[in-house]
């Protein structure tokens, strides 16, 4: 009897070692109001946002990387720029007749405004510190030669002047003017080339991941934020209720598995965006494609060529070549160091992602967007080849390319850095098949439960409106009501309201933001009584305005 009870015990014993083996196996279930994918500055704004907005909703960000903002957002993957049309030329895209459009130059500054505020309000409400260890002042130039060239910066300048926003920008073909305000450029130059620039002074440099580790830094002291890093998004599953229960593998951990309930999911991702919308099963996500670009630069930290020059300069794209093209040397203030980095030169990888896997480009293209990449592959031929070329090039050539902005620079002072990648979208389209669209697409789901944002650009700059946008898109109820607006407008005063045009609000929203951010003074606005009007001679090929105008450099 005995025998039988011990060996009864032991039986019972080891199927509950079984069945807590099991449990232990089985991947553990935690609930969240909102999951936020990916550890940048678009999930850590967004979450900065939705504690502002709603603090009793719990919110879980889960980052694949051992730490925040190491994929695009960081410093060192990106050209810093805050970008707001003072100097890149693709968002004044010239017209048949020979004038210029300023539409989309007036829709970025008026972005990058709404993102100055929201680092204001930040800083203001102890969330964020120090503003110089995330966004300088530099002033902002564009420079071109030769007589085409010289024609559209004219009739450029003339045109941004009707606009509130542009106010304070000057202009000159001077070379001893030019000089005096970039001498690097300008040294060694023949005196006889025919040149222009336009400089605006209160033009910034920004840190992106600096301001993503202040915003994560915050929300980790809340008690309803968790960040868990090392965590892979391995699989999404919709419950019958519309929540999601979202599979993630501990990096650390031997990849064990465990499961996240979340009402709510914002995939902000970067490159990988992509493919989890499409592992989400959301029809919506068959409208899409992509394709990867990755970027180099030259970068110097002689301390005699950093200290000489204290500019963004934004180049003119070669004809026939797409925006990305756009040269531009400029001043980056990174880890507490000025440097200056010069480029970008494209390069191509099948990653999404800067350390993602030769594999994304594969496993993201599906029967539902190969035709859509194909027909726009053929449609922007001039990319194609432009990528190539790109890929082609030497260190002498990439040398030589420098040499264009700065006819004395010396080889031994600059080396190459391999930037991140990002992701151009690829959209179906009706009649074409496919088009490349290089804004940012926000893409939300009809139940209003996952949303994701696709591409690369303006990206970083105008990440505070992106995200309002996808808070507008996925909460409209909350978005509209009483509680939620009157702190948005706290957040972002002018919120609703058109600068173009509004001297008042403009010089108030600059002043407050500058004065908040540690900036330079901005000037103080006055439009003539008639504002200055001038074409340029119609291009022989008139950049015309198309997606790629909505592309930041």
């Amino acid at each position: 009897m005995k025998k039988m009870t011990a060996m009864l015990f032991s039986l019972a014993v080891g199927l509950n070692t079984v069945s807590m083996a099991a449990k232990a196996d089985a991947p553990k279930e935690q609930e969240t109001d909102v999951l936020l994918i990916g550890g940048g500055i678009m999930s850590a704004t967004l979450g900065t946002y939705l504690h502002e907005l709603q603090p009793d909703w719990s919110m879980t960000m889960v980052e694949r990387l051992d730490g925040v903002a190491q994929e695009s957002s960081n410093g060192w993957n990106n050209a810093g720029t805050g970008h707001s049309a003072l100097m890149e030329l693709n968002y004044t895209p010239q017209k048949k007749d020979g004038s210029i459009s300023i539409e989309k130059a007036v829709e970025i500054n008026e972005a990058f405004q709404i993102s100055r505020q929201f680092w204001s309000h930040q800083v203001n409400s102890g969330v964020m510190h120090d503003p110089h260890s995330f966004i300088n002042t530099v002033p902002h130039m564009s420079f071109v030669w030769g007589d085409q060239n010289v024609n559209f910066l004219r009739a450029r300048y003339a045109a941004l002047q009707q606009s509130t926003l542009f106010r304070g920008m000057k202009y000159s073909e001077d070379h001893a003017q030019i000089k005096e305000w970039a001498p690097l450029v300008m040294e060694g130059r023949d005196p006889n080339q025919k040149v222009a620039a336009t400089r605006t002074e209160i033009g910034t440099d920004v840190n992106y991941g600096e301001i993503t580790r202040q915003l994560v830094t915050s929300l980790k002291k809340k008690e309803n934020f968790n960040l868990q890093l090392s965590t892979e998004v391995r699989g999404f599953k919709r419950n019958a209720d519309n929540s999601w229960s979202v599979t993630v593998a501990d990096l650390n951990n031997n990849d064990a598995e465990r499961v996240i309930k979340a009402k709510f999911v914002f995939i902000g991702a970067g490159g990988a965006a992509l493919k989890l919308l499409q592992e989400s099963g959301i029809p919506e996500a068959d409208d899409y494609a992509g394709f990867p670009v990755g970027g180099q630069f030259l970068v110097s930290e002689n301390p005699e060529v950093v200290n000489r020059h204290l500019a963004k300069v934004y180049g003119q794209a070669s004809v026939g070549a797409p925006p990305m093209s756009v040269p531009h040397i400029d001043t980056r203030m990174l880890d507490g160091k000025r440097v200056v980095l010069f480029g970008p030169f494209a390069t191509f990888s099948t990653k999404f992602l800067k350390n993602g896997s030769l594999w994304d480009l594969l496993s993201a293209t599906t029967t539902s967007n190969v035709k859509p990449m194909m027909d726009v592959g053929l449609d922007n031929f001039d990319l194609v080849k432009y990528l190539i070329s790109q890929v082609m090039l030497s260190d002498d050539d990439r040398f030589e390319a420098l040499k264009e902005y700065y006819p004395q620079a010396k080889k031994e002072d600059w080396r190459l850095w391999q930037a991140g990648q990002r992701v151009q979208i690829i959209k179906k389209d009706a009649e074409k098949g496919g088009v490349l669209k290089l804004g940012t697409e926000v893409v939300v789901d009809e139940q209003k439960t996952i949303s994701a944002l696709l591409g690369a650009s303006p990206g970083a700059s105008t990440a505070a409106p992106i995200t309002l946008n996808v808070l507008k898109q996925m909460f409209p109820q909350q978005f509209n009501s009483p509680e939620w607006q009157s702190r948005i407008h706290a957040i972002v005063p002018s919120y609703g309201q058109k600068l173009n045009g509004n001297v008042a609000l403009t010089q108030q929203v600059w002043d407050d933001t500058a004065a908040t951010l540690q900036l330079t003074k901005p000037p103080v606005i006055q439009m003539p009584a008639a504002a200055p009007t001038a074409t340029a001679k119609p291009a022989e090929t008139p950049r015309e305005a198309s997606p790629q105008h909505d592309m930041a450099l």
